[in-house]
């Protein structure tokens, strides 16, 4: 394949199979047009989008962050435990937790200089340990105010939808404006490069996963208010894996050096769709779980050709 046809993949694609995915369904999918299921999708794609747009930053880096899902059960426990202060002080300490792990993380990769890969396996594995000690069965809440950031809307969209897509704005600006993000890339294109040219690499790559655990932390404070349940046990579960497949499918490669946050959030849409598609069409969860293994492995055979050449 050319190497015109390999960019048009890596800037397109996502889009290009998004848009076939909706044309196939407006047609051969019945109520696929009704706002409720719109609705339905965008609620249940929102926590992915959220934990995804940090994946993106750390990914930039040449790193991987598989703690998110463990930092959203985590969330879930302490937001459930600080509901009698008020649901804000419980969002404030939620999220906290979330920088906390996020800058446990980020001081093993960047000072002590372990692989990110194990340094955050370790956090995956201790921190929902921590999080099923903390709230060890399924807890239900009836506070008002959470249940209504989890269920309310803003001229009919979902407040969770406002949300996400504000972050998403955010992230944008931070990649594509600001010194940050230029640093971020710098550091994954060429880690060595940025430390010889003066950049503080020790410290963005604390706070990328610092803001990677803030925001797999609100992710899980929504989807608990959306569940109107606190439940640490399974909340979370393999959304890491999700969330890499949204930035790999998005054209963000492996190998740093890049990050293409609306392509992301394309990606996580991309396998919605996909995953209700199938369902609505009665195939089996087998059936979405290969075909998402050959978008992966496409996507990352894209990126790894382009950067050969």
């Amino acid at each position: 394949m050319s190497e015109r046809a390999y960019r048009w993949a890596r800037d397109y694609g996502v889009y290009a199979a998004v848009l076939v995915l909706l044309l196939f369904n407006v047609l051969f999918t019945p109520h696929f047009l009704d706002a409720s299921n719109f609705r339905t999708q965008l609620v249940q794609v929102t926590p992915v989008v959220i934990v995804a747009l940090g994946m993106a930053l750390v990914i930039g880096t040449q790193g991987i962050d598989l703690s998110v899902g463990s930092v959203m059960s985590l969330a879930a426990a302490l937001v459930v435990l600080y509901l009698g202060y008020g649901w804000l002080p419980a969002l404030a300490v939620a999220v906290l937790g979330g920088a906390v792990v996020g800058a446990a993380g980020g001081a093993l990769v960047a000072y002590v200089g372990v692989q990110p890969i194990v340094a955050t396996l370790a956090l995956l594995v201790g921190v929902r340990g921590l999080a099923n000690v903390l709230v060890p069965q399924l807890v239900e809440f009836r506070n008002p105010d959470l249940i209504a950031l989890g269920g309310s809307s803003v001229a009919g969209v979902p407040v969770i939808v406002v949300i996400a897509a504000a972050l998403t704005l955010v992230v944008l600006f931070l990649v594509r404006r600001s010194t940050f993000g230029r640093q971020v890339v710098a550091i994954g294109g060429n880690r060595r490069a940025a430390e010889l040219s003066g950049l503080p690499v020790k410290r963005v790559l604390l706070t990328v996963y610092v803001i990677s655990g803030l925001l797999a932390a609100l992710a899980g404070v929504l989807a608990t208010a959306r569940l109107q349940a606190s439940d640490p046990t399974s909340l979370g579960l393999f959304i890491e894996l999700s969330a890499i497949t949204a930035v790999v499918v998005g054209g963000t490669p492996l190998s740093g050096g890049r990050i293409r946050v609306v392509s992301t959030v394309m990606g996580a849409l991309l396998m919605q769709l996909l995953s209700a598609t199938l369902i609505k069409h009665n195939l089996p969860q087998s059936w979405t779980q290969m075909v998402q293994a050959v978008i992966i492995l496409a996507a990352v055979y894209a990126t790894r050709e382009r950067g050969r050449r």
